[in-house]
């Protein structure tokens, strides 16, 4: 009985968590980010603009084949391939707002879902630690997610989030 009691209160505490850390009623809209926004989410291009929750998502561009990323001493070498997208994030909101890397996702046309690579991400961003950064509002960071994906596989989308509980918008790479 203890135990089931104590998940409960954990449980608890992480949903309680999720309210706050970013998790907005306009998630996902493709409005102007206010809130109450019940217009439905639009599919954003490279190169515009996007926003979830508390951040403006701009993806710059998209590269694979990517065979290794970071220097010749320190790197990290794809399983398959990397997929660099580079990505600028505003952070739109009146409060700061975590930004994870580990909750942005890149899919294909079949709809498989692929994560991001953290250590990777760490080479490929040296100059700074991007994407779990936390980003006052007004302020806006750019960096590059990586994604390893096999080598005949084709990325044709991508779910940005502001936070793990958000909704999340599409941008389309193709």
């Amino acid at each position: 009985m203890r135990k089931t009691t104590t998940l409960a209160l954990i449980a608890t505490g992480l949903v309680a968590l999720g309210c706050g850390s970013g998790a907005t009623d306009n998630a996902g809209s493709g409005g102007d980010g206010a809130k109450g926004d019940d217009k439905p989410a639009k599919t954003a291009k490279v190169g515009q603009p996007a926003r979830d929750g508390k951040f403006e998502f701009t993806v710059k561009s998209a590269k694979c084949g990517v065979a290794k990323v970071g220097s010749s001493m320190l790197g990290d070498k794809a399983q398959g391939q990397f997929c660099l997208i580079t990505v600028n994030v505003k952070n739109i909101g009146k409060e700061s707002q975590l930004l994870d890397g580990s909750s942005q996702k890149a899919y294909t046309a079949d709809g498989t879902e692929y994560s991001t690579d953290t250590e990777a991400g760490l080479y490929a961003n040296q100059e700074q630690s991007t994407f779990f950064n936390e980003i006052n509002p007004g302020n806006q960071v750019a960096g590059v997610l990586v994604f390893d994906v096999p080598k005949n596989v084709k990325l044709t989308k991508l779910e940005l989030h502001d936070s793990a509980f958000s909704g999340g918008v599409t941008v389309a790479l193709s």
